[in-house]
């Protein structure tokens, strides 16, 4: 998406936008639950056209046990607070299932209204490691490996292929970045050999950057590991790069895809991200790019098929168990392979996918490329 919407403020704006009400009884009604407006959004779209797409598909092919899947919509404008009023919402609608929310906080905020109901949730883009590691969301899984892995992967090619020695690690205090940034820290820190010479969070949103800037400046990081969104990173990117601060820059999935460099424009080349995997050459993948391309007139979003996959994964589920009925449906996740555009996937015993995993990409000429 090259059109950005800022998070709208105002009570009455942060509205959901549903279905309308008065399901037919022979549907099963899946919402998807995301940024679908603000500084987000480009994440939460993508992630719902992957689903409507696999929906769209599923249909085609007879729906879920022998019905139609009615897709209903939540947009928690990229604040956990309304996803509160999402979840809460969605459940008073009779959802059954739901794929979403895109932030890890819109989800710890919002999860106890969602195990309560007894309903699957599923995202392919939140990351946070507590949503799976902790075990106190029975009811979550995902379709994208966790911080954990992000974080192990990132400080080894900080180490080992870019060769640095000193590292600033700067986060946007939410539960993802703060999170990312925070097990980033106890990898370097076993690592013993590379020097962490600033930890610190800033406000995400804020206007001017300079401070902290200021800040990577004097510590003489050679690279900058960022813990959050391309939002604010794209206006720390631009910064740096304009005050000549010789730094490398480094962030996670927050910041792959296309948002970063259509923010950041000449200032995004170098950049370092992690992302899924780069799954182009599966035939699934390529038939759903060309689709999407026909569809959309564009390649497909940073959770496209990660969205597309969670659709795959509730309905692959369903019909192993016979019943959209939680106890059975949960049951079926743990032992359903899916042929998904990212290849044969499952869960495991905590809900994390297996199957798939995290890539090194460097911005080069506008577009990440992988390079690990």
């Amino acid at each position: 998406m090259k059109t950005f919407f800022k998070c709208l403020t105002v009570g009455v704006l942060s509205m959901m936008l549903f279905a309308a009400p008065g399901f037919a009884s022979d549907t099963v009604k899946v919402a998807n639950a995301g940024a679908l407006s603000g500084d987000l959004a480009p994440y939460g779209i993508s992630a719902l056209r992957g689903v409507e797409m696999a929906v769209e598909d599923i249909n085609e092919q007879g729906g879920i046990l022998g019905k139609n899947v009615e897709l209903m919509l939540g947009d928690d404008v990229c604040k956990p607070e309304v996803a509160v009023n999402v979840a809460t919402k969605l459940v008073s609608d009779g959802v059954q299932m739901v794929v979403g929310h895109v932030r890890s906080g819109a989800i710890i905020s919002a999860k106890k209204i969602y195990k309560d109901a007894n309903i699957i949730l599923i995202s392919g883009s939140a990351t946070n490691d507590d949503l799976t590691l902790t075990g106190d969301h029975p009811n979550f899984f995902r379709t994208i490996s966790n911080d954990g892995a992000q974080a192990k992967l990132m400080t080894a090619f900080a180490k080992n292929d870019l060769k640095v020695k000193k590292v600033a690690l700067i986060h946007d205090k939410g539960d993802y970045g703060k999170g990312q940034m925070e097990l980033a820290k106890a990898e370097f820190e076993k690592m013993g050999d590379v020097e962490i010479v600033l930890f610190e969070g800033v406000t995400t949103g804020a206007v001017d950057y300079t401070a902290i800037v200021q800040k990577i400046k004097r510590s003489d990081a050679e690279l900058v590991m960022w813990g959050g969104y391309h939002s604010d990173a794209s206006k720390i990117i631009q910064l740096l790069k304009k005050k000549r601060v010789e730094t490398l820059f480094m962030g996670a999935d927050g910041i792959y895809g296309d948002n970063l460099p259509n923010l950041a424009g000449e200032f995004a080349e170098g950049v370092y991200a992690t992302g899924p995997n780069d799954t182009s050459s599966n035939p699934m993948h390529q038939a759903l790019t060309k689709e999407h391309q026909e569809k959309y007139g564009e390649d497909p979003g940073t959770f496209f098929f990660t969205g597309y996959t969670c659709m795959q994964s509730l309905a692959a589920a369903a019909e192993k168990a016979g019943s959209v009925e939680y106890d059975a449906m949960r049951a079926a996740m743990f032992e359903i392979t899916v042929d998904s555009p990212m290849g044969p996937i499952g869960f495991d015993e905590k809900g994390d996918i297996v199957g798939a995993g995290f890539s090194v990409y460097r911005v080069t000429d506008g577009k990440y490329q992988q390079v690990n």
